[in-house]
Formats: structure tokens, sequence, C-alpha cells
């Protein structure tokens, strides 16, 4: 038998678990100065991932050491935590201080064990796979080399860079390296795959922002040809539903340009007949074509004040599947009955052809609903039903408070370019039109998901979980703190017991600071296989039907939608089964990494927004604390630090359950207006600064 067998047998059969190399040499009969063939052996168990080495220096299985998968999230700080593959199996994340990585850097995928004697503390034993194959930094060389200093500071390592590989980046410029080693006990290596432009210019950075993330701008010109080749072929009623003489308008913000749902409303005595019109992107994207691939690896749009990174070429996002006003297009509906209370009564969903009357704005369904001669007049055709759509919103808003629906105000920055390229960042608004689409939506998305969870079929679901017991416990600390008195199980809570809080902070100052601190207590939404409800929408079934021009979620139901009216349930599991589970993990991966995206672009643009505001003053409300900093929020979303050096001299204590940052003569806690001073722009961070104004 070989000596790598008998190794691996004894481990895993228990009589040499956690035993030394020495002691494996005793239980195998190899004399400790023949020690090599042993540790040659084991050194190849270890690499095939059969066994680990603990960290006392012996030898066990993953099994009986307790390992588990995790993805690595580093902090600029040099600690780390591994975030588990499995959540239902582990209760958290785990920290990992840097002495306990074993090489590990941010986003590697490793194998770790929980630290005995410890709640939450957990070490690396193995990295499976490194995560970070490109970085984005800054290029800096000496007379030897050229290194790069990355943007992301969770990346715990220059990149070596060999002169020969440097691309004639010059230093100070930004550029994107490709990692070619991970050695050990030293730099990173790698080389120069495209210089950026000039640290420091808006455009570079910019650019930066979308290589960091894996962002993909260009279509491979075959994805474009066929794109363009299926946008090109002609439109044919045949057996859809021919709708082309209904009102129907869509309703969008004035720089959309990829349109993908039309609304129509008809009365029938005291019902509503609410139709929601969604683009039938499928019809042109075939699953497993280059246009699918494509797709599915970007997952969705990415959206940035100048600009869209679309998930499908322009011939069909902006052509032949946007619901252009006065054109034909094919579309897959959902009619929905309400009664007079707002009640849905039934539903109907088909194949169909839609030819929208009117492409309209949410500025200019806002200004019909609240009386605007000249509007109403230009839209005569229209108004009335804009009027009962806002009655139906309104109602269909008061079932969904009576349910729990937990309808978190939390603001969000709508920034633009204008016409002169100028940056607008205007303070948050949140119209009644933007509602109307909002409660419209989600209806037809329930309606959707109900219809595929009754056939059974495999499917998407948009789900959200409960809040975990730990973060629930936190928020209800941080009200109880405001003079407010949630009630509520942490371990079993229901959306209405979130909702009776928002009911009550609703007319206060600290209202928005509340809505806020409640979302970072919820869990995030994902893509999932399984039904598992929807807790912010108090919602039994939910999905994503209503935007599939920009979301590869949207466009897997729809394909499941056109197999179950076609009758086809078999197909249908045939199909879409195997790969429901896998098409969730990574759409909602997608999502998260777009998410992040937009983020930084954002903040990018508010920080050259604020630049000409330096030594400016503002109203703000205080909306973080910790234990170095105090954060603040103006009006227009826009957030600033103010780092402990800035704040008056005092001695400070962070109380983290409250939120507060009290002092002796001074204290900060969110929630609390202040009075700020805008004192300058931190680009290396990506941060505003601010300075507090003591009245």
């Amino acid at each position: 038998m070989k000596l790598k067998t008998r190794l691996l047998e004894k481990i895993k059969s228990g009589e040499c678990t956690f035993k030394n190399t020495k002691a494996l040499c005793d239980s195998l009969g190899v004399r400790y100065s023949d020690r090599n063939n042993v540790k040659k052996a084991l050194n190849e168990l270890e690499d095939e991932g059969e066994i680990i080495k603990d960290g006392q220096g012996g030898y066990a299985t993953p099994e009986q050491l307790g390992a588990f998968r995790g993805v690595v999230q580093g902090n600029e700080r040099g600690f780390a935590f591994i975030l588990p593959e499995d959540k239902a199996a582990h209760n958290g994340d785990y920290f990992v201080p840097r002495r306990a990585l074993n090489g590990a850097m941010n986003k590697d995928i490793v194998l770790a064990v929980h630290k005995r004697g410890t709640e939450d503390e957990a070490f690396v034993v193995k990295i499976i796979e490194r995560g970070q194959k490109r970085i984005v930094g800054t290029f800096e060389k000496d007379k030897r080399a050229g290194y790069v200093i990355p943007d992301d500071k969770r990346f715990d390592s220059d990149v070596y860079v060999p002169l020969s590989l440097c691309m004639n980046a010059k230093p100070g410029d930004k550029v994107l390296a490709e990692i070619t080693s991970y050695p050990k006990n030293a730099m990173v290596g790698g080389k120069i795959v495209e210089v950026l432009g000039e640290s420091g210019d808006f455009y570079t950075e910019e650019l930066a922002i979308i290589r960091s993330y894996g962002l993909i701008e260009e279509f491979p010109a075959e994805v474009e040809k066929q794109a363009e080749e299926v946008a090109g072929q002609p439109i044919k009623l045949g057996d859809r539903r021919d709708l082309r003489s209904l009102l129907t308008v869509t309703i969008d913000g004035e720089d959309t340009r990829d349109i993908d749902d039309a609304v129509s409303l008809e009365r029938d005595g005291e019902n509503y007949i609410l139709g929601v019109h969604i683009a039938d992107v499928s019809h042109y994207v075939k699953l497993n074509s280059k246009l699918d691939r494509e797709a599915y690896a970007r997952g969705t749009s990415v959206y940035f004040p100048d600009m869209v990174l679309p998930m499908l070429p322009k011939a069909l996002s902006n052509g032949a599947c946007s619901l252009n006003e006065g054109e034909d297009r094919y579309a897959m509906s959902c009619f929905m009955v309400f009664d007079k209370s707002g009640k849905k009564l039934d539903y109907d969903i088909c194949r169909s052809m839609i030819r929208s009357d009117h492409r309209m704005t949410y500025t200019q369904v806002t200004g019909i609903l609240d009386g605007d001669e000249e509007l109403n007049k230009k839209y005569t055709d229209v108004a009335p039903m804009l009027k009962d759509m806002e009655r139906l919103c309104l109602k269909l808003e008061g079932r969904r408070k009576a349910a729990g629906s937990i309808n978190l105000d939390v603001k969000e920055a709508h920034i633009y370019v204008n016409e002169a390229g100028e940056i607008v960042i205007p303070d948050y608004e949140r119209s009644v039109s933007h509602r109307i689409i909002e409660q419209f939506m989600v209806s037809a998305n329930e309606s959707v998901a109900d219809f595929a969870f009754k056939r059974k079929a495999p499917f998407l679901y948009r789900v959200h979980e409960q809040p975990s017991p730990e973060k629930a416990s936190s928020f209800f600390s941080f009200l109880r703190d405001l003079g407010i008195s949630p009630v509520g199980n942490v371990h079993d809570l229901t959306p209405s017991d979130f909702q009776k809080i928002l009911n009550e902070v609703e007319d206060k100052p600290f209202s928005p600071v509340v809505n806020r601190v409640m979302l970072r207590s919820m869990q995030k939404a994902r893509y999932c296989e399984d039904n598992l409800g929807h807790f912010g929408l108090a919602s039994q079934c939910y999905c994503h039907f209503t935007s599939p021009i920009r979301r590869y979620p949207d466009l897997f139901v729809h394909r499941v939608l056109k197999k179950l009216l076609a009758g086809d349930d078999a197909g249908a599991k045939k199909t879409y089964g195997a790969i429901a589970r896998e098409a969730g993990i990574d759409t909602s991966e997608c999502e998260r990494r777009a998410d992040m995206a937009e983020r930084d672009v954002d903040d990018l643009y508010k920080l050259v927004y604020m630049q000409d505001k330096i030594g400016q003053e503002f109203d703000a409300v205080i909306s973080g604390v910790t234990n170095f900093a105090v954060f603040a929020e103006l009006p227009n979303t826009i957030e600033g630090i103010m780092r402990l050096e800035v704040l008056p001299q005092d001695n400070y204590a962070f109380i983290e359950e409250k939120f507060l940052l009290k002092g002796i003569k001074h204290s900060f806690k969110i929630g609390d207006p202040i009075r700020i001073k805008v004192a300058g722009c931190d680009y290396g961070n990506m941060r505003v600064e601010f300075a507090p104004v003591l009245i």
C-alpha cells in the first residue's frame, strides 16, 4: 500500500488524528531521519484538500477539525472576517486576527476553523482559491522595480511588478494589474495590463471603480451582431393577445432609455382592472445563446450618473425591447382585478402585443395629479386614467400597511449630469407617481410568483428573511434610548412589529435615521429557488418580473412563465429545475457587485460636487457613530465624516449599543441634528470631511 494511502487511512480512522510528523513516523514505523517521504506525502494530501495541519502541527481531515468553507472579507486595519458559505450552519460571521489569516487576503475562498474557547473567532487553515485576480491601484517605481499600491485598502499587500511588465506606466498613474503570484511571506507579484490614466483625474477614477469591480463596458462583437440580428426581425402578432388598442402609458425618469414596463387601468363598475405590461425580452434572448451567456455574466445593468453599463446591447435595451411610444412591442402582460377597497380578486397572465400611447415622466404625472392645468390639457386622453391610478395606489398602500408591509423611507441620492456638464444632486424627493409605479409593480410581482408557486415550477423568488436576533436586539436597544418602546420577539419578528415602529417615529426629526438603522438591522434581499417569503413587503410569495431588460432574474422568470402558460410544466422542470439554485446565487452576487460599484461612483460624484463648497455651513443629521468618528448626512443624502480630532476636545467614550459617542461636555448620538462646515474632500478614502459648528 502506498505511503500516502496509509497515512490518509490512519488519520481518517482516528488512530493518528491530530498527530504531528514525528508521531506519524513512529506510527508508520518510519525512522525520523527518513521523514522526508512522509513530509512529501503529507504535503500532497494537504494540496489535495484531504487533510489540514492544525495550529499545533497535527494533521486531521477537514471534517475532524470542524473546518468550514468561507470567503475572506478583509479590513484596512489588517484583521478580517470570514463569511461562511453555509450560513444556516453558522451563527454569523467570524473574526480573524491578522496572525490567524495564514496568508489569506480579501475575497479568498478558504477553509477555516472556529477557535475553541471563543464565541466568534476563527483561523484560516487552508486557502482554497485566491479571490483577487486583478487589482486597481496607483503605480510607483524605484530603480529596481515597479509596484502597485491597491485602491482597495482591504487588500493587504502592494503588488510587485518587474520593470519589463510595467507597460510604460508612469509614477502616479492609475493602473490595472493582473496578479501572477502569491509567494509566501513576500509581496504579491503581478503585471500591468492597462494604464487607466493619471490618478486624481475624475474620469480616470470613475474608470478605476468600473475596473475594480470587473464590470464590462463593451459587448463582444459577436454578441452585438446577434442582438442586431434578432432586433431586426419583423414583429408579428401570431397567437399573442392584441392589446394595441388598450390605453397604455409608460412612466419613468426623464433620462430613462430602457423602458421595460407600461401600465393600463380600466374600470368595471366599482372594480379596477390593472394591466402591467412588461417587455418580452425572452422572445429575443434565447437560453444559452451568445446574448444569454453575456447577459448572465453581467447579471444586471449598472447605472452611473453619466453612463449605463447595460445587461443587453442597445439594439435590444434601447431598441426592440424598449416599450417606446407609438411602436408595436412584444410583452408579457399581467392583468389584476381589484375591488373598491383595493383587494385583489383575480389575475390573468398572457403573452401580448402592446403599443404605448405616451412616454410619460414621473414629473409630468405628478404635475397632472397636482392639478397642473397645462399638463392636464396636453394629456386629456390619459389624465382621468392617471387619477384613477392614484386612487388605486392609495387603496393598495392602505392594504399593504394593514398587512404589515414595512414602508422604509430611506433616502437615495439622485445624481445626474446636466446639459452643461455640471453635477446636480437635488434634495431627496419621492413623489406620488413613484409610489403608483412601485405599488403596481409589486402587485404584478406577487401575482406572477403566486402563479408559479401554485404550479410548483422551478423559479427564482425574491426573498427577504427575518432579521437576525442579534441585529434586532441592537436595533431595539437603539430605539429604547430614543424613548421608543418596541414590541415584538427578537427571535420571531413580524413585519407588523417594524411597521409599528415606523408609525411611531413618522413625524419625529430622527425618523430618517430610524429608517436607516432599521434597514441596517435587516437581512439583504436575494434571489433563491425556494419561496422563503419577503419580510419587508409582508408578502408570502414574491419575485422580480417587471425589469427583464436590466435584471437577469426577471428574464429567468419570463422563460418559466412561458413554459407554464403553454401547459409545459414538465418542460419547465426539465429545463430550469437544475439551474435555478445556481442562477439565484450568481445573480445575487452580480446584484451585490453592481450595488457596490454604483455606491462607489456616487461617492466620487459627491466628492466632486462638494469640492467648491468647502468652508460652507449646512444643517445635517448625525447618521452614524463609531469609536473613531461621527458621520452626518445632508438633506441631499451626502454623508460626511467628522473624525475625533475635529470634534471638541473631551473625554469621549463610544457606547456601541446606543449609537452614542459620549463626552463630559459634548455628546454625539445618531439622529441628532447638527450644524456642520464642509472641511475638505478626501479622495484617497472617497469621503467628504465635515467639522461641527458649535452654536
